[in-house]
């Protein structure tokens, strides 16, 4: 059936006396849905004891599938309004897990030859140097996720949406620039908070803390080149008091760089990465770290081949040894390493099927989990900093998968 049918189909059961307008619009259903069985073998502390064994566990897993509905209606003079309302679908199991209205990137903008200006929820300029370096292949979801030690490293149990420097942001606006000569830009200013108190509830008398992080706000920028065999970006986030603080250090700042290349050369691309993050510690001082990496995509036979290594280095800076920020740690052996390969075959213009393996290797001290589908209870991801009692060196959490994606 025509998707524009379906659409109008659609719009005309949620929201009949709106179909008069609806009608004018260019206004396209779509989505995908992309599923997995994975078996992953980590160390845990299932029992609450320390009791550090490795498990084998087995899942099927729906990875950023999704339902969606976009368009654009002309005003005039090369001018267009474009919408969008995509949200997550969760297809593992029945429609829990996260199977809600807008969740995924949803906003109301304006575009012309001057570039798009967009308002709403959506992700920052900084995830949009992941496809140069990133396994596209795949999608770059799932347990082979490129962004287990790169870029989703942030603190995770923030109201406003996470610490991670690659995250969908609130209350947000952007604008992405036309393409000139194969270079575009953008920039991206959301507001951290809903306004009252750390929560972004409506405390109507808010605390010292609570009332400056009203202050909340994040800044991401990037600028990208994409012409002929090169490819390459830049970009940079800023975090200003996403995380609470503390009475004496109540203003948190983190922030984060990352450059990326790529190389075609027909048969193969290679490509690499490099990222330097920095965060703010309440105790005092800060926390740093960097991170390497190197990835290759290869035609191969009928499919695709993909590749890489990541090198995430100790944590260092000027805070006091053992702080923590998510999966980043100040002090000796707190690094780790990734490696993966997977091979994706596409099996009509709409679906293709993929299989790969996937090892984060930390050190005696790191605490890194996989980037999508974590483990729960995994040795060293403690909040305190701690690696789990009894569970001696960290866990090497690692898994082979299966998957099968149908676009529509």
């Amino acid at each position: 059936m025509n998707k524009k049918l379906v659409a109008f189909a659609v719009a005309g059961v949620l929201a009949a006396p709106l179909t008069a307008e609806a009608q004018t619009a260019n206004v396209t259903l779509y989505g995908r849905l992309n599923l997995d069985m994975e078996v992953v073998n980590a160390k845990q502390d299932l029992s609450g004891g320390g009791c550090g064994c490795k498990e084998s566990m087995y899942f099927v897993k729906s990875n950023s599938s999704r339902l969606g509905v976009r368009g654009s209606e002309a005003l005039g003079g090369g001018l267009s309004a474009v919408f969008q309302i995509e949200s997550s679908v969760g297809a593992a199991n029945g429609g829990g897990g996260g199977a809600t209205l807008g969740t995924r990137e949803t906003f109301v903008g304006l575009q012309g030859g001057w570039g798009t200006f967009k308002l709403g929820y959506f992700l920052t300029p900084y995830d949009d140097i992941h496809p140069i370096f990133g396994n596209v292949p795949t999608l770059g979801t799932s347990i082979l996720g490129t962004q287990a030690l790169w870029s989703n490293t942030g603190w995770a149990g923030n109201s406003q949406g996470g610490g991670a420097f690659d995250d969908r942001a609130a209350n947000s606006i952007r604008y992405d620039s036309p393409n000139i000569a194969g270079f575009t830009g953008s920039v991206q200013i959301a507001s951290g908070t809903q306004g009252g108190d750390a929560t972004g509830g409506n405390n109507s008398t808010p605390t010292t803390l609570e009332a400056q992080r009203k202050h909340a706000y994040m800044t991401s920028v990037n600028g990208l080149y994409n012409n002929g065999p090169f490819q390459g970006g830049i970009a940079y986030e800023f975090h200003n008091n996403f995380r609470p603080g503390s009475a004496t250090n109540p203003k948190l700042q983190d922030q984060a760089v990352t450059v990326a290349a790529a190389w075609n050369f027909g048969v193969a691309k290679v490509g690499g990465v490099f990222e330097r993050i920095k965060y703010d510690i309440v105790t005092g001082g800060t926390l740093q770290r960097n991170f390497w990496g190197a990835s290759l995509t290869w035609n191969l036979g009928p499919g695709q081949l993909y590749a890489m290594g990541g090198w995430a280095q100790n944590g260092s800076g000027s805070a006091a040894e053992g702080s923590q920020v998510g999966a980043v740690r100040s002090g000796a052996n707190t690094g780790a390493q990734q490696y993966e390969v997977s091979y994706t075959y596409a099996l009509s213009k709409r679906t293709l099927t993929y299989v790969g393996y996937n090892i984060i290797n930390n050190r005696s001290n790191g605490a890194y989990n996989f980037g999508v589908n974590q483990v729960n209870g995994l040795c060293g991801l403690s909040a305190s900093g701690q690696t789990a009692t009894g569970c001696g060196s960290s866990a090497k959490p690692q898994g082979l998968i299966a998957g099968l994606v149908h676009f529509f």
